[in-house]
C-alpha cells in the first residue's frame, strides 16, 4: 500500500469539497430532484468499493430515518391518541356503572370472596396489599 503524500490528499478533498452543494443551491426544487441520487460523487482514488459502499449505507440509512420519522408522526401519534380516547370513554363508562350499583356494606358476600386463612402479616391483617376501600369490602362478623 503507498502512501499518498499530503500535499495530493488535499487537492483530493478540495476537488471533491467542490461537488458538494452550497446552501444557497438547496432549494427545495433542488432537493426534489436530487432525492434518489446520492448528493456525493466520488473522485479519483476516493471512487473505490468501500466508498461506493459507505455511501450505499449512508443513503440506506437516510431513508429508513425518514420513513420511521413519517410512521411515528402519521401512525403511532394518531394511534396513541386514539386509544387514549377510547380507553377514556371505558373508564367513564366503567364508573357509570359503578353508581347504579347498592353501596358496598349491602352487596352479597359469597364464600368463595375473600378468604382469609390466616391473617396478613400488614395493617389489622384483613386486607391485601392491594384492598381499594372504594372497591373492596369483607363483612368481618361472619
Amino acid at each position: 500500500m503507498t502512501k499518498l503524500p499530503r500535499n495530493s490528499v488535499l487537492r483530493v478533498a478540495q476537488r471533491a469539497s467542490k461537488h458538494i452543494p452550497s446552501p444557497v443551491h438547496r432549494s427545495t426544487v433542488y432537493r426534489r430532484f436530487a432525492s434518489h441520487e446520492s448528493t456525493t460523487k466520488l473522485v479519483g482514488p476516493m471512487d473505490n468499493a468501500f466508498n461506493r459502499e459507505r455511501l450505499a449505507v449512508k443513503e440506506h440509512a437516510k431513508q429508513s430515518t425518514e420513513l420511521w420519522r413519517r410512521l411515528c408522526i402519521y401512525v403511532v401519534i394518531p394511534a396513541l391518541i386514539l386509544g387514549s380516547l377510547n380507553a377514556k370513554n371505558l373508564w367513564d363508562e366503567h364508573w357509570e356503572h359503578w353508581e347504579h350499583m347498592p353501596p358496598l356494606e349491602e352487596r352479597v358476600e359469597y364464600p368463595y370472596m375473600n378468604i382469609r386463612s390466616k391473617a396478613y402479616p400488614w395493617g389489622d391483617g384483613d386486607k391485601t396489599l392491594f384492598w381499594n376501600p372504594k372497591v373492596n369490602y369483607h363483612h368481618k362478623d361472619e
